[in-house]
């Protein structure tokens, strides 16, 4: 009985190591500092983006999204009236889809009127899960801020209040 319960402790203790461990895994995974992931995506015009397309030393702020995951949604609401605080910044949103399905990207760009932002590009990288794995994402939305150098200034596991976004964008050059 005495093995049984030594047995149960064990695994308790190691099951709560565990679950530190996942939640620290962003930062022991992706290093601040670390350059963009090398992300092919879909784009709802029907080409594909890479980074090369960005432009040279400018911001970039790379989120990972769901189209029907609500925290998503709700960031992009929020983020709509901050657009111009985010000046010159390059956005991209990737998420992932069966078989670059770009169905539902398209319904939220339409629903999210996200057309009228010319620094905003959104894609899918399919079943490739190259972002994905990259940053280690376990949830969405995932925000990374790089600086106009191309390297990571800045990471964010779960949506931010808006305003801290807008200053992590800001400072990402500091």
């Amino acid at each position: 009985m005495k093995k049984l319960i030594l047995f149960f402790c064990l695994l308790i203790a190691t099951l709560g190591g565990d679950a530190q461990a996942v939640a620290n895994s962003t930062e022991q995974t992706v290093k601040m500092g670390t350059g963009i992931p090398p992300y092919r995506i879909l784009t709802t015009d029907s080409n594909y983006a890479t980074p090369a397309n960005l432009k040279k030393h400018r911001k970039l702020m790379l989120i990972y999204f769901s189209p029907d995951c609500p925290h998503c949604q709700h960031l992009t609401e929020e983020m709509k009236p901050k657009m111009k605080e985010f000046g010159d910044t390059q956005i991209v949103m990737i998420t992932w889809s069966l078989n670059f399905d770009i169905r539902a990207i398209k319904d939220f760009v339409r629903d999210y009127d996200l057309k009228k932002y010319p620094n905003l590009t959104i894609g899918t990288e399919g079943y490739s899960d190259i972002v994905r794995k990259y940053f280690s994402i376990a949830t969405t939305p995932y925000i990374a801020i790089y600086n106009s150098n191309g390297k990571l200034a800045k990471a964010f596991d779960k949506a931010p209040e808006i305003d801290k976004l807008v200053t992590a964008v800001k400072n990402a050059d500091k």
